[in-house]
């Protein structure tokens, strides 16, 4: 039998959780991110996550990959997601965030950083590409970016309301809601999402009679249920009693309300293949799917700009899917550009 117990205590083996990372902006307060790492010698791998995700997301692969090459991980959690506390988490614009990753990489490593690649799945890979094409990291080796292309991603954009509706509102437990990801498949490795569900989901902090939380139970998930015209009376008594047993347990909601986001998302994805194009260090795009090329890309990889992988049988999340594969194509990636070398005894 599958468990979906939370396992806080795999993520303490993979990273060291860092002290929050103070960052200053011009003329604001001190902001403060979540940041992980692991690893104490080699170039660093600056992960960043999808949107609704957080660092955590990356446990799994961390561990992989440390165990594959010399290097340093650190693994943040975007402004808005996780427990980064900025004064405007509201604020996800492509600008704002590819800034804060050069703010984030000046407050750990000062005027003289070391050599660093960064790597971003969806909404990361997204502000990676911006963060490398502001030169933002002046120590950037190169750029990975994991499953989001410009074409895919804007045709994508017009049913994404739709799924984020789809999705549960509340959940019973950490426990449903990394059922909940499993099931339906958002992350398909259930050894990531029992560490990465844990950084998605927060304690519901409004009443459970307030709109926008949800009051039935199924299979452990809350769900919205619409109230029956007939026998209006006995079901309003039901559910009254079903509310007053619901109000003794803890329920879980989503730490970000993704789809009030919405008026940054062209942002992030517009003109992103040209953008990444045009990033002069060594580039490696990893895909679920090789349907996910666009025009701007299938012409660039043909003239060798980048070098892109197909990892099959992958959902979206291949880093959470697949770790050792991702793993695996980064770390030949690094080592073919001479950025590492392999950790003795492997490959």
């Amino acid at each position: 039998m599958m468990e979906y117990y939370p396992l806080c205590s795999s993520c303490a083996m993979t990273f060291q959780i860092l002290p929050f990372c103070s960052v200053k902006h011009s003329f604001t307060p001190l902001y403060t991110f979540r940041i992980y790492s692991s690893g104490s010698h080699g170039p660093v791998l600056m992960l960043l996550h999808g949107g609704g995700h957080s660092a955590l997301s990356w446990a799994v692969f961390t561990s992989v990959i440390c165990s594959r090459i010399n290097c340093r991980v650190v693994a943040m959690d975007l402004r808005g997601h996780g427990d980064t506390k900025v004064k405007n988490p509201d604020d996800l614009s492509a600008e704002t965030m590819a800034k804060d990753i050069g703010k984030v990489v000046e407050a750990l490593y000062g005027e003289n950083p070391p050599p660093i690649m960064i790597i971003g799945h969806s909404m990361g890979g997204a502000i990676a590409v911006h963060t490398a094409a502001a030169n933002h990291v002046p120590s950037l080796l190169g750029l990975c970016v994991i499953d989001v292309v410009e074409g895919t991603a804007m045709d994508a954009l017009n049913s994404m309301q739709n799924f984020l509706r789809s999705r549960p509102k509340t959940f019973k437990s950490v426990e449903n809601a990394i059922e909940w990801s499993v099931k339906s498949g958002q992350i398909r490795n259930v050894e990531s999402a029992r560490v990465s569900m844990v950084g998605q989901v927060k304690k519901c902090e409004e009443p459970l009679s307030s709109p926008g939380v949800s009051r039935s139970i199924s299979e452990g998930i809350i769900e919205e249920e619409e109230e029956d015209e007939e026998g209006g009376e006995s079901n309003h008594k039901r559910k009254k009693e079903d509310d007053q047993e619901i109000k003794k347990e803890c329920l879980y909601t989503w730490r970000i309300e993704l789809s009030k986001t919405e008026k940054y998302w062209e942002g992030w994805f517009k003109g992103l293949s040209s953008l990444f194009l045009t990033c002069s260090v060594p580039k490696l795009l990893l895909l679920a799917g090789v349907d996910r090329l666009d025009k701007d890309l299938t012409i660039g990889q043909m003239q060798g700009k980048f070098q892109m992988q197909v990892l099959p049988q992958c959902g979206h999340a291949v880093h959470e899917d697949a770790p050792e594969k991702v793993a695996d194509a980064l770390a030949t990636f690094m080592v073919r550009h001479k950025f590492t070398e392999f950790k003795e005894g492997f490959p």
